[in-house]
């Protein structure tokens, strides 16, 4: 059976957790160049290819995925070692990146990471604001805050709690055009569109709601721009109720219009959940997203 020196190994697993050379190298205490002929050295050992690169950043290739689950557990030992040497949570470093929807950044994650950085203030962390599901196999983000369940193999995730979304429209729209009480009035009412208005209709049509995707009149990809359009009195949206809790100037409509079930669910891939650093971060948003 081969040899493989660990230093080659903590060079890999350093460069995929932490999602690129420099910040590796940062870790390492070792400078680029040195890090980079490390993991060709790894390749070359393993006769695979590792990492692929896109434009200036670093993802694992699915043999690169395979190999993190083990070295990962190399990995977590060595820093549960020294964690537990330290015996403070506060020792915990590295970096940790967390991807949410834009409002859910926006609104909800300030107070969140503000309790990370209390309890773990060695941490660096990330907030990828994006509407769009983070691939997680390929390192876009350590963990996921999404509303639908784990849908790939290699995933994990942990249903939190379902929330719900409604509805609102800022008071100045209210005063200017009525409280809509029917659907029909509410298909009226200047319906904002976030993303595919053609997916929109259909859900709305499917609970009852009878709207084509040409009603449309407002559309954006960005959940953030179509909350700040409510809140200008340019029509009326759904949204969270965590979301809209935290806005002032806006009014729920009468929640026998829409009521929409929303699960909230945690996800991360297997490979990371021996890590001290994303278990304390996934803890944390457990707790924090379980009660607000």
């Amino acid at each position: 059976m081969r040899k493989l020196d660990w230093n080659l190994l903590r060079a890999f697993h350093a460069t995929a957790t932490l999602g690129s050379l420099s910040a590796a190298a940062r870790h390492l205490n070792l400078t680029q160049p040195t890090l980079s002929r490390q993991i060709i050295a790894l390749e070359a050992d393993l006769d695979l290819v590792l990492f692929e690169r896109i434009g200036r950043r670093l993802y694992l290739t699915s043999a690169g995925s395979g190999l993190l689950e083990h070295v990962q557990l190399m990995g977590d030992a060595a820093d549960a070692f020294l964690l537990s040497a330290s015996g403070d949570a506060k020792a915990i470093s590295g970096k940790v990146s967390i991807s949410v929807t834009d409002t859910f950044a926006a609104y909800l994650m300030p107070e969140i990471v503000a309790r990370i950085r209390r309890e773990a203030p060695q941490l660096t962390v990330m907030v990828l604001a994006s509407n769009d599901l983070s691939d997680l196999h390929r390192r876009e983000a350590d963990i996921a805050v999404r509303h639908v369940a784990p849908d790939r193999e290699g995933l994990v995730g942990q249903h939190l709690r379902d929330t719900y979304a409604y509805f609102y429209a800022s008071e100045e729209w209210i005063s200017c055009n009525g409280m809509p009480r029917t659907p029909d009035e509410l298909v009226r009412s200047h319906i904002i569109s976030i993303e595919d208005p053609a997916s929109l209709a259909d859900y709305l049509t499917g609970v009852g709601l009878p709207v084509n995707a040409s009603d449309f009149r407002i559309l954006s990809n960005s959940g953030l721009a179509v909350w700040q359009m409510v809140q200008r009195g340019l029509g009326i949206a759904p949204m969270l109720r965590e979301v809209a809790d935290r806005t002032g100037g806006v009014t729920r409509l009468p929640a026998d219009l829409l009521e929409i079930k929303v699960p909230i669910w945690l996800v991360t891939h297997r490979g990371l959940e021996g890590s001290p650093r994303i278990r304390l971060v996934q803890q944390i948003l457990g707790e924090e997203l379980a009660h607000m």
